[in-house]
């Protein structure tokens, strides 16, 4: 089975200071309508064979650890031994059904090193005697009131595993599970919009959305540069992270760069517009008040855009294209961190139409384009079926491995931040 026939997608995982930690692994074979439970075992063996043995587990997880779902079918196969069992963690679907040979391979994939998760928990004495073999089991909050979390959380104190809430889409779902004392938190709530208020936007922020402008403008090296060092609205500390952040860029292997750099005027000279533009961009998303660094957003923000370059790369758009493409990517989440509407900044940054129409209206090619990186994100493939179908000469093989290659940037990118 070729790359062809799969998607690969992955979800950070948070730990109680919202640091990544993990990232679950989304393994869907491409024509998920007919595929039978052999069908996928053949899909997720393939992508274990193309993610980890051909691409290499850094391109696809970096540091992190990766949770790969396991069905009965694959816990008690040997395909499961080939995995880094260093960097995986064994999610045990909650269909399978706990018999004697579950337990006895538990155990024995537990002794070779291996790190289990029990999947969608719900409380039940059957699962006695993998709790005491598994290391995390996770709860679906969303399908589970709140007193019925209380409940689980008191039931589970037995057992030494570690507490890993699901679904989490809301800043007061993920307080309400801290306060129970959950371990790990996984979900889109990271990433929602914040509810926009009247309150004024980081001013760091702020001069960044003026520098980037100053860069699309073309304006003046110097003008730029005044920006970073003598911005009326940043203090000392801010002006020097700014200035300590571009820098770290620079110097980082994801630039590539065959010098050292240390002053401001060097990295200007040495990203050139473009690259001065994109790292902009991405900077924006390290400036994140009281957030541990990498930022889940940063890494979704970088993974977004350069997924997007690639994949214009590969419909033979030209470099301005594959630019805008880019930025579309990343800023398709700056509302999230600027207490701004969205049509505000993109009016601050005078976007061209083809551009502003993507981002505000998803209309267009470059729309379309941006509602199917969008559409990875999610476990369900069937959206991303039908918009690869509209996205005319993309495949599902160029989609995976430009995914792997964006993902394996965006790891380099939150290395060099962090």
């Amino acid at each position: 089975m070729a790359t062809s026939d799969i998607f690969l997608g992955r979800q950070p995982i948070l730990d109680r200071d919202q640091r990544i930690v993990a990232y679950e692994l989304l393994f869907r074979s491409g024509n998920t309508a007919s595929v039978t439970v052999t069908d996928d075992m053949q899909a997720t063996a393939s992508v274990i064979h193309h993610a980890f043995s051909e691409m290499g587990v850094q391109a696809v997880l970096g540091s992190q650890l990766g949770f790969i779902n396991v069905s009965a079918d694959m816990l008690l196969s040997d395909l499961v031994e080939l995995l880094p069992r260093e960097q995986v963690v064994l999610e045990l679907l909650e269909t399978i059904i706990v018999t004697d040979a579950v337990i006895e391979r538990c155990r024995a994939l537990k002794q070779q090193g291996f790190t289990l998760a029990l999947d969608d928990f719900v409380f039940a004495d059957s699962h006695r005697p993998l709790l005491a073999l598994v290391d995390i089991v996770k709860v679906d909050i969303l399908l589970h009131t709140q007193d019925e979390l209380r409940a689980a959380v008191s039931q589970l104190k037995p057992w030494p595993v570690k507490l890993l809430a699901e679904k989490v889409d809301s800043a007061e779902q993920a307080a309400y599970c801290h306060a129970l004392g959950f371990d790990l938190f996984q979900g889109y709530f990271f990433a929602r919009p914040a509810v926009l208020t009247a309150k004024r936007a980081d001013p760091s922020q702020m001069a960044l959305i003026q520098m980037l402008g100053l860069v699309m403008r073309d304006a003046d090296t110097k003008q730029v540069e005044q920006v970073f060092k003598q911005h009326p609205n940043l203090t000392y500390n801010l002006t020097y992270n700014l200035t300590y952040n571009l820098i770290r860029l620079v110097n980082s292997v994801a630039l590539g760069a065959q010098r050292s750099i240390a002053s401001v005027s060097q990295a200007l000279m040495v990203l050139g517009r473009k690259q001065l533009q994109r790292w902009l961009q991405l900077l924006l998303f390290t400036l994140q008040s009281g957030s541990a660094y990498p930022t889940p957003l940063l890494v979704m923000a970088a993974t977004r855009g350069k997924l997007m370059e690639l994949l214009a790369g590969k419909q033979q758009r030209d470099a301005d294209y594959c630019d805008e493409a880019f930025m579309a990517g990343i800023l398709s989440l700056i509302e999230t961190i600027i207490a701004k509407p969205l049509a505000d900044i993109v009016g601050e940054l005078n976007l061209n139409e083809r551009l502003a129409g993507a981002l505000l209206r998803r209309e267009g090619e470059l729309g379309r384009l941006l509602q199917l990186v969008e559409s990875v994100e999610h476990p369900d493939p069937s959206h991303t079926l039908v918009l690869l179908a509209q996205a005319g000469t993309l495949s599902l093989s160029d989609l995976t491995t430009a995914e792997i290659e964006a993902m394996s940037w965006a790891n380099q990118v939150a290395e060099a931040t962090a």
